[in-house]
């Protein structure tokens, strides 16, 4: 098994170097370009950042809903929904009060937004992957729809709302033009470490993991299976509107179409690349920030953008492919 997994690792490997050859670029001359359009200066760390912390806290949630079984592919509806309830809220109460009204908005909205699946998961047996990836097409037109119409800037013609007040946005930790360090990344720490703690420390945090090994054991067990289902999607739901708010208080200042470059797909990659522990999100969601921000700089020398897509696949594939290797290893 090692050895197949080694050699699927390097085809991978012989993948991506012969997509950047057939593009007439050298594979070094790409690699040098990646690492500097991400790490290269204190631009490029500014959108290193600010790709990182959504798909830190997205990631977070993704893996809220693994640890009980579930696969939430809704997280960029949840996350997109909760950004707009974020935005109407801030714009609406200015200062510190919006902003703490903003998250809670935007929290509340991404978990109700979620709550339907796990309801029909848990009580009608529906699967989760179907209900969340149309309540992700639900929430693309109804945003859409609001930014265009009623939430839409007053005399503005592009799909958008209002800029918030400087006042309404989140607290910057450090800064030193073009570098701006948002304290929304040291509450997705902060958010990563108290969830750490709980999943190992705390009596439901064990039921948790202990519905998604084996619900069947865990009903018989005594543990309310379909109220665990129910709770982490709702859990699920909440954190990744979290994700959502705090873009728009940190970075964006405003809500308008297409929000989410895609954040709330990327972020299944991060929970799937981080493994076991929840603290893997924080590297895995680095090396997607750094992908995110480095392709478009690999993509001034000729390489596709979309070659980073390929990279991140063939991660997952190879990490998928040394876990089920451990797994079997277990049994």
């Amino acid at each position: 098994m090692t050895l197949r997994v080694g050699i699927l690792a390097i085809a991978g490997i012989g993948v991506v170097l012969l997509a950047v050859v057939a593009a007439g670029v050298s594979p070094i001359a790409a690699a040098r370009e990646l690492i500097a359009g991400s790490m290269g200066s204190p631009g490029a760390w500014n959108g290193t950042l600010k790709d990182t912390t959504p798909l830190l806290i997205a990631g977070l949630a993704v893996y809220v809903a693994l640890r009980a079984g579930l696969f939430n592919i809704g997280v960029e509806g949840q996350l997109i929904v909760g950004a707009m309830a974020c935005a109407v809220v801030a714009l609406a109460v200015p200062g510190v009060l919006g902003i703490a009204l903003g998250v809670a908005a935007g929290t509340v909205c991404g978990g109700l937004w979620a709550l339907p699946a796990g309801l029909i998961k848990a009580y009608r047996g529906g699967h989760e992957v179907i209900t969340t990836i149309m309540l992700n097409s639900v929430a693309l037109f109804f945003t859409h729809y609001m930014v265009a119409g009623p939430i839409q800037a007053p005399g503005q013609q592009n799909t958008t709302t209002a800029r918030l007040a400087e006042a309404t946005m989140l607290p910057v930790l450090y800064s030193a033009p073009p570098l701006r360090v948002s304290s929304a990344i040291l509450a997705g720490l902060l958010l990563l470490g108290l969830f750490t703690i709980w999943l190992r420390r705390t009596v439901s945090g064990y039921e948790l993991g202990l519905v998604g090994a084996n619900p069947r054991a865990a009903e018989l067990a005594g543990v309310a299976t379909k109220r665990v289902i129910v709770r982490s999607m709702l859990a699920s739901g909440a954190i990744s509107g979290l994700a959502g708010a705090l873009q728009v208080l940190a970075y964006e200042g405003r809500f308008y179409a297409d929000f989410s470059p895609g954040y709330g797909f990327d972020a299944l990659g991060v929970a799937l690349l981080a493994g076991a522990s929840p603290l893997g999100l924080i590297p895995a969601a680095f090396l997607f920030g750094v992908l995110s921000k480095g392709s478009s700089a690999v993509q001034l020398i000729g390489v596709p953008k979309g070659i980073s897509l390929v990279v991140i696949g063939l991660l997952i594939v190879v990490f998928a492919a040394v876990r089920f290797r451990r797994q079997a290893a277990h049994e």
